[in-house]
């Protein structure tokens, strides 16, 4: 594909302004969507979830957990980037967490030209036992780059791939770097973060699995997410299967 130049500034990224009789370089509009369209291929968010925002994001049901899962996403960008703390949004699969972690990315890079980074958390254990290979054209320390440097980092489906004592060394060794960084990390889980009470209806989803949180990454590791974030719960019935299935029409 042909690329455009741009016609205001001939393609050099800079504009010439008079004021006061005095000539003053500045940065054309041109610049700033570039780099904002860099950030966006850097992100390595799929493309399921580019279209993600906080305003096409539903409440189903007038869901008070949603709403305020929505609230806390909307604050962490207003605060951004003296936002302190990642988040880290519990709940059973189809309930809108990875929408929101995602949206979060995408609102940052398009307001705050923040470079922001998405991770599946059974996929990033995959790509690093896979640099061990012999015939791997990367290494781990390329691949953790983007991991550790990102100013904020979405690890999604945490707890989706079983402990053993090599995923949770690793795991937590890409975690406290951000953590003694100061990064920001924001975490989905669809397993509960303690036993909780069998009779809280919100656990009601969980009574099926056998493992909580700290089964499924350690309680070291765990103990460190706490430190790291706030817990955002989510509760509700399966988007995709109440809503995407009702929609679809052939």
């Amino acid at each position: 594909m042909e690329k455009k130049t741009c016609k205001k500034c001939q393609g050099t990224g800079w504009m010439l302004k008079e004021k006061e009789g005095r000539t003053t370089a500045q940065r054309c509009i041109c610049f700033k969507d570039s780099k904002k369209n860099q950030l966006f291929l850097r992100s390595n968010i799929p493309k399921r979830y580019e279209s993600c925002t906080l305003e096409n994001f539903e409440i189903h049901k007038d869901n008070v957990s949603h709403k305020d899962a929505l609230k806390i996403s909307w604050q962490f960008i207003k605060n951004y980037p003296v936002q302190d703390i990642g988040l880290l949004f519990i709940g059973p699969c189809g309930v809108g967490k990875t929408h929101l972690a995602v949206s979060i990315l995408n609102e940052l890079i398009r307001k705050k030209e923040a470079f922001c980074y998405f991770c599946d958390f059974r996929e990033l254990i995959r790509k690093i036992q896979s640099t061990y290979s012999p015939e791997s054209s990367m290494t781990e320390f390329q691949l953790l780059q983007p991991v550790f440097n990102s100013d904020v980092l979405v690890l999604d489906e945490l707890g989706a791939k079983r402990t053993t004592a090599w995923v949770e060394d690793t795991v937590f060794y890409i975690i406290n770097s951000r953590y003694n960084q100061k990064k920001l990390t924001l975490f989905t889980s669809n397993y509960l973060d303690s036993e909780g009470d069998e009779e809280d209806t919100r656990d009601s989803f969980f009574k099926k699995k056998d493992d909580n949180l700290i089964d499924r990454i350690g309680i070291r590791l765990r103990s460190r997410i706490y430190e790291m974030c706030k817990i955002v719960e989510m509760w509700g019935e399966d988007y995709r299967q109440v809503i995407k299935q009702a929609n679809y029409r052939f």
